[in-house]
C-alpha cells in the first residue's frame, strides 16, 4: 500500500518550514505543492497542482482532484516515497487533506501528517492575543453564510482570498459591527494590517490568497433572526395555554389554511409583472409566509420536546435531500432546460424511496384537481399515455359528458372532471390555477351583477332575461376594464 506524507510550509518564507518538513522533502522521491503561489515554495524542486485550478469549476472540483491525483500516483508506485506540502499547516482548512485522511481511514492508503507552523500562530502574534482567552473562532469564508451561523464574536475568517468573497461576508451579517481587522501576507516584508469600517472590507485592500479578517465583537449572530424566532416559538409553547395544548394533529387545520393564504397572496402578487416593484403586495407576502413559517417551527418545537428532531434537523434534511436530487447541479448529470430537469429529478426521488409504483408517493389530501393532474402527469412519466395530443382530451370530455347526461351521479361527474384536467395538461395548463381564476372571474362578475340589481331583493325575484343581461354587462365592463 502506498504511503503518502503530508507536511505544511508554513504561513510565509522558508524560514518557518519546520526542520522535520525540511528533511521529508530532501528525502522525497516526488514533492507535489498543493500551489507554488506561495513564499516558501521558492527553491523547492517539485511539481504543483496550479493548473488544476484553471480546469475546474469549484474549489471542491479542485480539492477532489488534487486528492484523486495523489491517490493514483502513490498507488502507482512501490517503496516510493511521496510528500504534499501545503501552505500553512495541514490541519488547518485544508480540504484535500481531509479527503486524504479520509482514505486512509478507509484503509485505502497510508498518510503520515507532519505538523508545521500554522497562519493562526502568525495571526495570534500581531494581534497580540491569546485566542482560547479571548474565544475566537475560525471560521471558512467559502461558507461564511452557514460557518457562521449562530456564532458571535470574535471570529477569524480565513480564505477570503477576493474582495467577492469579502462582499459575500459583509452582506451575511444584518447586524455588523463598525469595525474589522484585515490581515495580509503576515511575516513577509510586505505585510500589512489594516483596520477598516465594516462598510469597506472589501474595498480597503486588494484581497490575495494571503489574506483573512478579523472580527474583533460580532453581537448579533449570523441567521440571528431564525434562531431568535425559534427561541420564540419555544417560549411561546412553554408560556402560552393555547401553545401549550397543541398536538401535529391539532394544528393540521392551520397548517392548511395558513398555506391557502399564502397561495392567496402569491395570487395576489402574480396579477402584476414578478419583477415589477409592489410594496403592499409583497409585505403581505411576506406576512403570509411567516405566518406559515410560523407553523413549521411550531411541529419541529414538538418534535424537539419529545427528543425526535428540531428545526436543525429539518433545515439539513431538505438541504440534503435537494443536494442528491440535483445531480445536474451538485454532480455530473447535464440538464439544458426545465423539462429536461424533471426525469433526473423523478429518478433520483424514485431511487431514494424506493417506490415500487409511479403512484406511490402522491399525497392523497391535494386538492382534487391538482391530485388528478399529478396521477395523470406520473402515469405520463411511467410511459402510460394516450398518442393524438389534445384532440384526445377534447374527445374524452365530450365522451364522459354524454355518460353524465345519461347517468348523473358523483362517479360520471368525477369521471368529466379528470378528463377535463386531462385537456389542461395537454395545454400544459394547471388546473387549480385555472378553476381558481374561474372563480375570481365570477367571484367579479357576481358583485357587478350586485351592484346593477340594487339590492338583495331585486336579484332573488329577477327573471332570466333580467339576470341574462346583468351578467352580459357585468362581463362587458370587465373586459373594458381588462
Amino acid at each position: 500500500m502506498g504511503r503518502l506524507t503530508i507536511v505544511g510550509l508554513g504561513p510565509a518564507g522558508p524560514e518557518l518550514i519546520t526542520p522535520q518538513t525540511q528533511a521529508a522533502i530532501a528525502a522525497a522521491d516526488q514533492v507535489w505543492l498543493r500551489t507554488a503561489r506561495h513564499p516558501a515554495a521558492v527553491g523547492i524542486d517539485a511539481g504543483s497542482f496550479d493548473a488544476v485550478y484553471e480546469a475546474a469549476d469549484t474549489f471542491e472540483d479542485v480539492y477532489a482532484e488534487i486528492a484523486a491525483r495523489l491517490i493514483a500516483d502513490v498507488a502507482s508506485r512501490d517503496e516510493y516515497s511521496v510528500v504534499y506540502a501545503v501552505p500553512g499547516s495541514p490541519l488547518v482548512l485544508e480540504r484535500t487533506v481531509e479527503l486524504l485522511r479520509a482514505e486512509a481511514e478507509a484503509g485505502r492508503l497510508v498518510v503520515d501528517v507532519l505538523p508545521a507552523v500554522s497562519f493562526l500562530d502568525t495571526v495570534w502574534a500581531r494581534l497580540g492575543l491569546d485566542p482560547v482567552e479571548a474565544g475566537v473562532r475560525l471560521i471558512d469564508g467559502h461558507a461564511f453564510a452557514t460557518a457562521a451561523a449562530g456564532q458571535t464574536g470574535p471570529l477569524l475568517v480565513a480564505h477570503t482570498h477576493a474582495n467577492h468573497v469579502l462582499s459575500d461576508i459583509k452582506l451575511a451579517i444584518d447586524e455588523p459591527p463598525a469595525r474589522a481587522v484585515l490581515l495580509q501576507r503576515l511575516g513577509l516584508p510586505d505585510e500589512a494590517i489594516v483596520e477598516v469600517e465594516w462598510s469597506d472590507i472589501d474595498r480597503a485592500v486588494d484581497a490575495d490568497h494571503l489574506t483573512s479578517l478579523f472580527i474583533p465583537e460580532l453581537t448579533e449572530p449570523v441567521a440571528h433572526e431564525f434562531a431568535r424566532f425559534d427561541e420564540l416559538v419555544r417560549l411561546l409553547r412553554e408560556q402560552c395555554p393555547w401553545d401549550r395544548e397543541q398536538t401535529h394533529a391539532s394544528l393540521r387545520r392551520h397548517l392548511l389554511e395558513e398555506t391557502h393564504e399564502v397561495l392567496e397572496a402569491l395570487d395576489a402578487r402574480s396579477v402584476i409583472d414578478d419583477d415589477l416593484d409592489a410594496p403592499d403586495l409583497d409585505e403581505h407576502l411576506v406576512e403570509e409566509l411567516g405566518d406559515l413559517l410560523y407553523q413549521i417551527f411550531f411541529h419541529a418545537r414538538l418534535g424537539a420536546e419529545r427528543g425526535s428532531f428540531t428545526i436543525a434537523d429539518v433545515a439539513r434534511g431538505i438541504h440534503d435531500k435537494l443536494v442528491v436530487r440535483h445531480p445536474h447541479v451538485f454532480g455530473d448529470v447535464e440538464a439544458t432546460d426545465a423539462a429536461s430537469v424533471l426525469p433526473i429529478w423523478n429518478a433520483a426521488k424514485a431511487q431514494e424511496k424506493k417506490r415500487e409504483s409511479a403512484m406511490d408517493g402522491i399525497p392523497a389530501a391535494l386538492p382534487g384537481l391538482t391530485l388528478a393532474a399529478k396521477v395523470q402527469k406520473r402515469a405520463r412519466s411511467a410511459g402510460f399515455d394516450w398518442e393524438g395530443g389534445v384532440e384526445v382530451a377534447y374527445a374524452d370530455v365530450e365522451a364522459e359528458l354524454g355518460e353524465v347526461r345519461n347517468d348523473p351521479s358523483e362517479h360520471e361527474v368525477g369521471d368529466l372532471l379528470f378528463a377535463a384536467v386531462q385537456v389542461a395538461r395537454r395545454l400544459d395548463v394547471d388546473p387549480e390555477d385555472a378553476i381558481r381564476g374561474a372563480v375570481r372571474r365570477f367571484t367579479s362578475r357576481f358583485r357587478l351583477v350586485e351592484a346593477l340589481a340594487g339590492d338583495a331583493a331585486a336579484l332573488e325575484t329577477a327573471d332570466e332575461r333580467q339576470l341574462a343581461e346583468w351578467w352580459s354587462q357585468a362581463k362587458t365592463h370587465e373586459a373594458l376594464a381588462d
